[in-house]
């Protein structure tokens, strides 16, 4: 396992230490796959579906292969299920892990890993099985340098309920908007990625649970490396005990972790894209950090399509979340996810702002307007709660609509004329 020296994020990566893709030996005594299926308190799930992802890669996955159990911390019969199954199944390997999170537990399987491709599935096998040759066949050809299950591709086939649905739409919005991703699906259990990239970019990596994946996605990918996306067939499981407010709570704390270090430049990948210099700003003619800001009509064109999204994902977010957390809180925390990508789009595309320069200064300024319109809708709940106690949930939802409506009248005129004047 890492020590903690290694959790520390570098200030660049050295290009020199950058691999080069070149294709896979598959023709070695070792094996060309480690699939790590990470655990905790699986006593119910773990046996069957090990036992039938074995069966899978012994009949379809044409290289060898090991299959490494990665228990974090299980304080049930997990560690000797896995323990039995290493003994039971060849090339089936158990590893144990005195403390919890998913991060930790995937970074000591592939860190000790000697397979050129190293991946990972949830154990619930909630990803058909068959995608798993393409995910990783771009890897092993030297195509890509990672590969990711996508369950937001047209032709994935998805089912899950709304709560998951309407989160995970949410969150990979707010990716885009905020750290201007191009990949689709940060959190689908179901990943790959070379060993001699993993080498490199675990070291970048920080975070030891569930936001692993996506930081180590945004490095990557701020590094010039190349995701390749496998659209996949996904089932959701009823039984899964993933704490989905609290995950979502780790996770923008992990965007802003991301984000803040980005724009202080303590965490600089891009400086390795072609075109970028030592800092990782663009290089060469033309280059900027802004670009012309569009006209009046233009730009309320632009702010009202965002506009509209935002109150769509304020309002589904509200729907989902108030019934564990309560109106107020509900309104507060989907207005504030609402918000940050609203003015992290607003700032690129409405008012032509890109890279570090003010970022922080733009964003402060949006947390203001954030709380005026926190104030304007908590406040319009509050005075329904007063007049009509006994008010349903619809009426709820139609004050939260016409407050939010005013709410984003006033927030253009104070982006426009404080938040980002030219």
């Amino acid at each position: 396992m890492m020590n903690d020296e290694s959790l520390r994020p570098a200030d660049v990566i050295p290009i020199s230490r950058l691999p080069r893709r070149t294709p896979v030996p598959t023709h070695r005594a070792g094996p060309v796959l480690d699939v790590v299926v990470p655990v905790f308190n699986e006593e119910t799930d773990l046996e069957p579906n090990v036992r039938r992802l074995h069966a899978h890669l012994s009949e379809a996955f044409p290289y060898p292969f090991r299959i490494t159990v990665a228990d974090n911390a299980s304080t049930d019969r997990t560690p000797r299920i896995a323990a039995r199954l290493a003994a039971e199944l060849p090339g089936t390997e158990w590893l144990r892990l005195p403390e919890k999170g998913r991060g930790r537990a995937l970074r000591a399987a592939w860190s000790q890993s000697p397979a050129p491709v190293l991946a990972y599935v949830d154990v619930d096998l909630s990803t058909e099985l068959a995608a798993l040759l393409p995910l990783v066949a771009p890897l092993i050809s030297g195509h890509s340098d990672m590969a990711i299950g996508t369950r937001l591709a047209p032709a994935s086939r998805v089912v899950r309920g709304p709560k998951r649905e309407v989160t995970s739409r949410c969150y990979n919005a707010l990716l885009r908007s905020t750290l201007a991703v191009g990949f689709s699906d940060a959190q689908c259990g179901f990943k790959a990625v070379r060993r001699d990239v993993a080498e490199v970019l675990l070291p970048l990596v920080e975070d030891t649970g569930w936001f692993f994946d996506t930081e180590l996605l945004v490095i990557a990918e701020r590094a010039g490396l190349r995701i390749h996306e496998v659209p996949v067939d996904w089932v959701d499981d009823p039984d899964s005990r993933v704490d989905v407010l609290a995950t979502a709570l780790a996770d923008l704390r992990g965007i802003a972790r991301i984000g803040g270090a980005l724009a202080r430049g303590t965490l600089s990948p891009a400086a390795l894209r072609p075109g970028t210099d030592e800092a990782g700003a663009p290089a060469g003619p033309g280059a900027h950090i802004a670009r012309a800001p569009a006209g009046p009509a233009a730009q309320l064109a632009r702010f009202a399509a965002i506009g509209a999204m935002s109150t769509v994902g304020h309002l589904l977010l509200y729907a989902a979340l108030s019934p564990a957390l309560g109106a107020q809180a509900a309104n507060a925390l989907a207005l504030l996810l609402c918000a940050l990508a609203n003015t992290a789009a607003n700032r690129r595309l409405t008012f032509g702002h890109r890279g570090r320069g003010s970022a922080l200064r733009h964003h402060g300024k949006g947390l203001v307007v954030f709380l005026i319109g926190l104030a304007l809708t908590s406040g319009s709940l509050a005075a329904l709660h007063h007049a009509a106690p006994a008010a349903g949930h619809a009426t709820d939802l139609a004050v939260l609509l016409a407050a939010n409506l005013t709410a984003t009248v006033l927030r253009f005129l104070l982006l426009r004329a404080w938040v980002f004047r030219a």
